[in-house]
This record gives C-alpha cells, sequence and structure tokens, in this order.
C-alpha cells in the first residue's frame, strides 16, 4: 500500500530538481544576457576567429595530436571551437551561448554534489557561484571556455568519483560499482584535456573523504594513484609549454623561492577579499612589487598559515567544514600562486578567472554556515535570510550587468582596464595596437610611449613604436627603438624583421643581411623575410645568394594563396 505515497513522492521530488535547474539555468542567462552582443577580446583572434585548426580536419587532427598547435594543449577546449565554427562560423553570439550553458551547467552540479554530500545550503551555493560577479570573467572571455568546460568535467568527475567512494555497499566494491570509478577517472581526463587547474582533483577529493569520514584510508589513496599520475604528467607538460611556447622566461619571472612564497600568500588573501568583495573587478590588476626584504610582506603567507592552524586545533567545536574549504581553497588555487611560471604573471600575479573552481569551497562553506544560522531560528529568521540571499543575488546580478559592457570588444576592455589600473602597461600596449591599426597615430603613441613609462622592459612596445616614428621619418629614432627592443629579446623576430626593412630602405644592405638572416632563423617560412634578404643580397651584388631566396618566397606565397581560407565571417564590430 506504500507504493503510491512512494510514487506521488518521488514525482515531487522530481518537479523540485527540475524547478530548481530551470531557476539557476533562467538566474545565469539572465544575469549574463548582456554578452550576447559582446565580441571578441583579447587572444580570441589566436584562439578562435584567425586559428587555423579550426577550419578543417586536418586542423582538428593537429589540435588532439601536436601539443603546440595551440601554444596550450587544452583539446577539448579547442574541438568545441572547431565544431561550433562548422555550425556558425566566427559569429562571437554562438560562442557565449554556449559559455553561459557551460557555466550553468557548473552552478547545476555543483548543487547536485553537494545536495549528495547532505551540505545544508546545496542550491543557495549553486546560486553563488552561478552569480559571483567574480567569474564574469570566465564567462564572457571567449577564450576562457578553458574554465567553464573543466568546470563541468571537474564537478562531474568529483560526483561520480564521491558515489563510488561514499556509496552505501563501499565495502564490497563490486562491478556494479565500477562503471563509477572508471567514470570519474574519463570525466577527470576529459577536465584535464580542458584546463590543467583540473590537476588537483585527486587533492580535492581526499580533503572531501576526510570531512565526511573524519579518517582516510590507505586504499583512498592506491585508488586514486591514476587520478594523481595523469594530474601530475598534465602539469608537467602545460608548465613547459607556458615557458617554451606561451614564452614565461626571463627577467619578469626571476623570482626567489622566497619571493614566490610572498606572492603566494598574498594571493590567497586577495582572492578572499574578491570573493567577500567583489568590487572593482579589473582584467589586469596592478603587479604588486615584492620584496623579500620587507618584514611585512610575510604577513601574508604566515596569517595564511596561522588561518589553517587556527581552524585545525577547532576542528573539534567548529567541525571540519571551515578547514576543508579552506584548503580546497588553497590547494585548488596553488598552480596559479606563482611556484610555477605563466606568463600573465608579466603584467599581474593575480587575475579573477584563476579562482572559478578554487571558489567553490568558500561559496560552499558561505552558503553552509547561512543556512545552519537561519534554521536555529524562527520563521521570521528564516523568511529574514531569505530576504538577504535575494538582495545578494540580485547586487551579483546588477554588478555582473555593470561588468559585462567591458567585455564588448578589445577597446572597451582596454580602456575599461586603464580607468581602473592605469599602470597596466599591457593595457597600453595592446590599446596603442587597435589605435595604430586604425590610423589614430597620435593616440597610439602616447599610449606606447606611457607603457615604457611603466615598463621599460616591454621589447614589443620599443619595436611599435619604432615603426610610428619611421613613418614620421624619424629613421635614427626609429633604428635605436628597434635596437633596444632586440637588446631586451634577442629572439624576437619582429623587432629584428622591422629592423633589416628599415636598413634596407636606407641602404645599410649588410646589417639588413644581417638581421634578414636572424629572422629565417627564428621562422624560416617567412616568404617575405626570403624576399626582404633576396633584395638587399641582390643590392649588394650578390645575386647567386639573393636567387634561392628568391625562389623560396616566390613558393611561400604561392603556398600561402593555396592554403588560404575561404571568406571567413568577420568578428562583430566593437
Amino acid at each position: 500500500m506504500n507504493h503510491v505515497p512512494a510514487r506521488h513522492e518521488s514525482a515531487a521530488e522530481a518537479r523540485r530538481l527540475l524547478a530548481g535547474a530551470a531557476l539557476l539555468l533562467g538566474l545565469t542567462f539572465a544575469a549574463y544576457w548582456g554578452v550576447l552582443d559582446c565580441g571578441y577580446i583579447w587572444d580570441d583572434d589566436l584562439r578562435v576567429y584567425q586559428n587555423p585548426s579550426l577550419l578543417s580536419l586536418a586542423g582538428l587532427r593537429r589540435i588532439w595530436f601536436d601539443v603546440a598547435a595551440n601554444k596550450q594543449y587544452y583539446p577539448l577546449v579547442f574541438t568545441s571551437f572547431w565544431l561550433e565554427h562548422q555550425i556558425w562560423g566566427f559569429d562571437p553570439t554562438g560562442f557565449h551561448v554556449v559559455n553561459v550553458l557551460l557555466h550553468g551547467l557548473a552552478a547545476l552540479l555543483l548543487w547536485r554534489l553537494l545536495a549528495f554530500l547532505a551540505l545544508p545550503g546545496a542550491w543557495i551555493a549553486g546560486a553563488l557561484f552561478a552569480l559571483h560577479p567574480v567569474h564574469v570573467e570566465s564567462v564572457a572571455w571567449i577564450s576562457e571556455r578553458k574554465n567553464v568546460l573543466s568546470g563541468v568535467f571537474y564537478l562531474a568527475s568529483a560526483r561520480a568519483y564521491l558515489g563510488y567512494a561514499l556509496g552505501p555497499d563501499r565495502a564490497t566494491r563490486g562491478a556494479g560499482r565500477t562503471w563509477q570509478y572508471a567514470t570519474s577517472l574519463v570525466l577527470f581526463q576529459c577536465a584535464l584535456f580542458s584546463k590543467t587547474v583540473a590537476c588537483t582533483l585527486p587533492g580535492a577529493l581526499l580533503l572531501v573523504l576526510w570531512w565526511q569520514r573524519g579518517r582516510l584510508e590507505r586504499r583512498d589513496f592506491f585508488e586514486l594513484l591514476p587520478f594523481f599520475a595523469l594530474g601530475i604528467s598534465f602539469g608537467l607538460l602545460t608548465a613547459w609549454l607556458e615557458q617554451h611556447e606561451v614564452g614565461a622566461l626571463g627577467a619578469d619571472w626571476d623570482l626567489s623561492l622566497a619571493e614566490r612564497c610572498l606572492v603566494a600568500g598574498r594571493a590567497v588573501w586577495f582572492y578572499l577579499a574578491k570573493l567577500l568583495w567583489p568590487d572593482p573587478l579589473i582584467f589586469f590588476y596592478p603587479r604588486w612589487r615584492i620584496d623579500a626584504g620587507a618584514w611585512w610582506q610575510y604577513l601574508y603567507p604566515l596569517a595564511a598559515v596561522a588561518a589553517v592552524i587556527a581552524l585545525w586545533l577547532a576542528r573539534q567545536r567548529v567541525g571540519r567544514g571551515p578547514l576543508v574549504a579552506l584548503l580546497f581553497f588553497g590547494g585548488t588555487l596553488f598552480p596559479a600562486l606563482g611556484f610555477f611560471d605563466a606568463y600573465p604573471m608579466r603584467f599581474s600575479f593575480v587575475a579573477d578567472h584563476f579562482q572559478y573552481l578554487a571558489s567553490l569551497g568558500p561559496i560552499a562553506l558561505a552558503a553552509a554556515v547561512g543556512t545552519n544560522v537561519a534554521l536555529r531560528f524562527g520563521r521570521s529568521a528564516r523568511l529574514a535570510a531569505a530576504a538577504a540571499l535575494v538582495l545578494v543575488l540580485a547586487t551579483y546580478g546588477a554588478l555582473i550587468w555593470r561588468q559585462i559592457p567591458a567585455y564588448r570588444g578589445l577597446e572597451t576592455l582596454w580602456r575599461d582596464t586603464l580607468e581602473k589600473n592605469p599602470g597596466a602597461f599591457l593595457a597600453h600596449y595592446n590599446l596603442g595596437n587597435l589605435l595604430r591599426t586604425r590610423g589614430e597615430l597620435e593616440e597610439a603613441q602616447l599610449h606606447y610611449v606611457r607603457a615604457l613609462e611603466v615598463n621599460p622592459r616591454l621589447e614589443m612596445a620599443y619595436s611599435n613604436l619604432a615603426t610610428l616614428l619611421a613613418g614620421q621619418g624619424r629613421v635614427d629614432e626609429a633604428i635605436a627603438l628597434y635596437r633596444r627592443s632586440i637588446e631586451l629579446m634577442p629572439d624576437y623576430a619582429l623587432g629584428h624583421r622591422n629592423l633589416a626593412s628599415l636598413l634596407l630602405t636606407r641602404g645599410e644592405l649588410e646589417a639588413a643581411i644581417q638581421h634578414f638572416r636572424e629572422v629565417l632563423r627564428l621562422d624560416p617560412d617567412d616568404g617575405e623575410v626570403h624576399y626582404g634578404l633576396a633584395t638587399a643580397l641582390a643590392r649588394a651584388g650578390r645575386p647567386d645568394e639573393a636567387h634561392p631566396h628568391f625562389v623560396e618566397a616566390a613558393r611561400l606565397r604561392r603556398a600561402a594563396n593555396r592554403d588560404a581560407p575561404a571568406e571567413r565571417r568577420a568578428p562583430k564590430e566593437e
């Protein structure tokens, strides 16, 4: 006689889950509706609309089998871009819709994962994650598909593994549970194929198991060994690519271990502060001046260590949850705390998108604490708590709406960044490049000069400023600036190329030949440089040396014309 009520209860639960899911997705799309009017921004040219890997089946093969094809080995991300290009071309609207959908799906998975763990306020945590303004950068920036896609696979993998490890028949671990383990491992691999920060998942799973059971067993470590092996392997590959393909090498990354610890300690508190007070949000935050001789800078890492010790000592009184949330936060942030060289360290030690996954810990803790406090009091207190939640979510939504216009295009992004951080030298440089392509040379020159005032080691700015000065007839100044760019970065091919071209026009043939040869050493398939070298050699009376370079230039030009893609859809206007 109990089967009818059970069926009604099951149907009611299904309706409740469906309503909760619909509300989460609806809130996500309502908050991020403005991104549908956004275009492409920084790095989206290389990653998406000028990426040759997205144009053919051969490109799809390169995405998977050439780890350096896109400088970062995230084949699932680029495969998603490839598939979307086949459907709607390079219209950015579709790419933005998918990013928002993936972010909403990550919020749904977080809700269901926390509900499985019986954490109070699981849906609230999903809503806070979906609408927290610190995630605008990950959602509105097409290239950060890495975060939202890896987040989906990360959470799905965690749910499958915890179902396996915490299930009621864990002691037997029969064939009925094997599929959960295998599914979790496959999903974890997909997360790594999307972004390497997912390598922290096995450590996070150990934390959750300790939180749930109060102990760890030997087989917990043994069963997670394949996860650790995959995570470490992908982490090492990413670190190598970051240095040798992306370019995270040089003086800007020359930090001692003590300095890196200072960066890490400060970054942890920075990210926590942004979760508590997400304003202002800046695409490029100011780069801190790290000084191992300044005593006060040690307060940041010491305070972080003290917080962990305090929560450990208080675990019997306040529970293990706060300690787990803090350790999850720091551990998930660890790859981005400055111990491993990454290109963004050149202009800032922190970025909003670095804490996309790490924010799950503090958000879940805040939702659980708030829910527990509200449940201890009467109905009026619960109503007040619900009203406070609505106010918080509405405020978050308003902050998202306020932030999205910065992502409408490159110019809005760089001007917004400079308004909030006038010392963002890379924003000055990038805005200068944009203005130069539009012919607004006077303002472009001002931004190049400002970039070099802030960072006198920015070799690319010297080269581009030199190009502007050369166009004004200030040849001697231009040559000096080109030489300075090469002095700072001897393998800077563009600097050598520009200097060689200018020397050729001045008739300084031997010097031009030297720099053209240097460019070809760095990039032997540059047809225009072959032609320039051939011209210089011919003018220097060395036709026998010039001839093969004329031939190679013609061959490369024919190949480029043959391989040029058909008309592609232009990016949306800013």
